[in-house]
């Protein structure tokens, strides 16, 4: 199978050509934030208030990158787990998000919005943090910097690896080869 290269932002077109399985190289912008500054987001939009940054295209990578040490731009930066934004990522998709990193499974109302909103899931491998920070060339923090490592950044990546865990379409890898490993035993 071939590597897939993205650059971003991730068009709708783009998004809804990438199948559950592909593996793809993203670089340029993309976004950090957690559960925290999730919360915040959906609260502000809300309350009638603008988001931070317009997320139209964007990818979001939900990380809490450990403290940088000396010369570096940030420390170690795996993916965290997904499921803690599920309650506000069909929010923020409706606002044009067309991305998200993280690793562990979704839940069926943010596959369901993924469907609506032309959004892809992208898994990247926990325990491999002090790698993917290497494919960081640049961080920002954009907004909510009392969050500490919660807080929304802006980086700028280069051939960051990932996969693509959910398309557009549903298809969903934590089903389908979950089903491929138990149909080998149903005999």
């Amino acid at each position: 199978m071939s590597v897939i290269r993205l650059t971003t932002p991730l068009s709708k077109a783009d998004a809804a050509k990438l199948k559950a399985g592909d593996q793809v190289l993203i670089s340029g912008v993309i976004y950090t934030a957690r559960d925290a500054a999730h919360k915040r987001m959906v609260e502000t939009l809300e309350s009638g208030g603008a988001l931070p940054v317009d997320f139209t295209d964007q990818i979001i990578y939900y990380v809490g990158p450990c403290p940088a040490k000396p010369g570096e731009i940030i420390g170690s930066a795996g993916p965290t787990t997904s499921h803690r934004m599920d309650a506000y990522a069909p929010v923020l998709m409706e606002n044009g998000l067309r991305g998200m990193i993280g690793k562990g499974n979704r839940g069926e109302l943010v596959i369901n919005s993924m469907m609506i909103n032309q959004c892809v899931y992208f898994g990247c491998v926990g325990g491999a943090g002090a790698l993917l920070q290497d494919c960081i060339k640049s961080v920002e923090v954009l907004a909510y910097e009392e969050l500490g490592t919660e807080a929304l950044r802006k980086l700028v990546v280069e051939d960051f690896p990932a996969l693509v865990v959910i398309d557009s379409k549903g298809n969903n890898l934590y089903e389908t080869e979950r089903q491929k490993y138990a149909n080998k035993f149903i005999d």
